[in-house]
């Protein structure tokens, strides 16, 4: 077993320190290796705690503002360690989660042709029996269906309505358009 503490990696204000585990075992052939971020130190600012300062005589200013640094620790038992730097670190319990999102699988080998067993009659029984439930026809259909142009045959016809003019003859079609699009118009 082969443990490589010590990656340390700064970006800014944050600094990580990560693990490498590694395992081989040569006389079962198995292998395992785990790369985790083990703590993460980052600062972020203070609230309620800066100081400004302002003197429009000479123009300065002055500004500064508090800075409290964070402590995160993880590990690969889903523990989780996090608190301020120098003081007591609260510990949360993860849930679990699977290391791959996808369950390994063997595919069934497509080469060979498998036999087909015959259904159980008690089973076969019962495939019959919701068949003939969702079928009721042999054909799939209604029983007492009435065909739709029999049901059309007995409704009234139907008439379309008339248009009625309801414009006085002379006046404009319409108030928007102007008298040049009129004569445009013809």
């Amino acid at each position: 077993m082969v443990v490589k503490p010590g990656t340390q990696v700064e970006k800014g204000a944050m600094a990580e320190l990560s693990c490498h585990v590694q395992e081989d075992n040569t006389a079962k052939r198995e292998h395992f290796s785990a790369e985790w971020i083990d703590t993460s130190v980052f600062s972020r600012p203070e609230e309620s705690c800066s100081a400004r300062d302002a003197n429009v005589w000479k123009r300065e200013s002055f500004r500064q503002q508090g800075q409290t640094r964070f402590l995160v620790q993880q590990s690969p038992a889903q523990i989780m360690k996090m608190g301020r730097l120098g003081q007591r670190l609260t510990q949360y319990q993860l849930p679990y989660q699977r290391a791959l999102p996808i369950p390994i699988f063997k595919p069934a080998d497509l080469s060979t042709k498998m036999e087909r067993i015959a259904t159980p009659p008690q089973l076969r029984g019962m495939i019959e029996f919701e068949r003939a439930l969702s079928n009721p026809g042999n054909d799939g259909l209604c029983q007492d269906k009435t065909p739709l142009s029999q049901i059309t045959k007995e409704l009234p016809p139907v008439m379309q309505p008339t248009r009625v003019e309801f414009t006085k003859p002379g006046l404009a079609n319409s108030f928007s358009r102007s008298m040049s699009q009129e004569v445009q118009r013809g």
